[in-house]
């Protein structure tokens, strides 16, 4: 992530998008003691995300907008005055700052918001105070999460394995579009997690080097997410979401993010996933549904 190495004018304000994370297959292979689950996940982020402002004040304050504020908390429960607390310990400063969060996302959406919300602003802060970026192997980023690290590295795609300490690039993937889904539910990670039927499953394959769009598309359709089945069993609307997707014929790839409830259809680009989502939004009008580009 990039940092301002200039001196902000005053009243100057910094804004930073935090992109969705996307978990286009999701192993998991493991449990360690504690609880904690060991993963193996291709991990990419959109062109869609929540929006984080910054400007310089002296005590540190967060206010909350958009279409998925509600219910969303201003104080020290939100990540995003973790992550900034966080980093004002590790300065040694008493440095403020006057944030706004703009939520784009919907919640417990299997998207990462939090958590790149969190990565976003610890980039925010490190140019408004003019203090050195978190490394993305800092433990401070996982103490915050164990997607927070993943999330510092966006736009690029990555491989995730461990509880989200193991991180390496991926091949170059060929440029593509999706549709992100969601029928307006929240669905709770740990619940998820706790109806799985099974916690040590094999690991994701390797990711191919050169691989075209359909060759992409085909290699997707052989890997999986472990917790859709599990997911279902908790929101039976994840699989209709899932059969809709599927009945689409320009959508090579449908499977859920993360502990979803978001599911998600790869297309070829950005015209084919604005066909997609309009077919879908005719037909169910109180869905989110976003077409969005793939970073890179």
């Amino acid at each position: 992530m990039k940092t301002v190495d200039t001196p902000l004018r005053p009243g100057e304000i910094l804004k930073v998008l935090a992109p969705a994370k996307v978990n286009l297959t999701l192993h998991v292979t493991g449990q360690r003691a504690g609880g904690y689950h060991d993963l193996d996940s291709l991990v990419v982020f959109t062109g869609i995300g929540d929006t984080i402002t910054a400007r310089a004040a002296t005590d540190l304050s967060l206010s909350v907008s958009g279409p998925f504020a509600m219910g969303v908390p201003a104080d020290s429960r939100n990540l995003v005055i973790q992550a900034a607390e966080a980093l004002r310990q590790k300065s040694g400063q008493d440095l403020g700052a006057a944030l706004t969060l703009e939520k784009a996302l919907p919640h417990a959406a299997g998207l990462g918001s939090g958590s790149s919300d969190a990565a976003a602003v610890l980039e925010l802060l490190a140019g408004l105070w003019q203090v050195p970026e978190v490394a993305i192997t800092d433990p401070l980023a996982l103490s915050l999460g164990a997607d927070v690290p993943v999330c510092m590295a966006q736009p690029k795609a990555m491989r995730m394995r461990g509880i989200g300490e193991r991180l390496s690039y991926a091949p170059k993937l060929p440029d593509c579009a999706m549709v992100l889904v969601n029928p307006g539910i929240e669905v709770p990670t740990d619940k998820v997690f706790a109806a799985l039927k099974t916690r040590s499953n094999p690991a994701m394959e390797e990711i191919p080097e050169g691989m075209d769009f359909e060759g992409f598309a085909a290699w997707l359709n052989r890997q999986r997410n472990d917790l859709t089945e599990a997911a279902v069993s908790f929101a039976p609307r994840i699989g209709q979401v899932l059969d809709k997707l599927k009945r689409q014929s320009l959508v090579r790839f449908a499977g859920m993010s993360g502990s979803g409830g978001t599911c998600i259809g790869l297309v070829k680009d950005m015209d084919h996933a604005r066909r997609v989502a309009r077919a879908i939004q005719v037909a169910e009008m109180s869905w989110w549904v976003v077409p969005a580009p793939m970073l890179q």
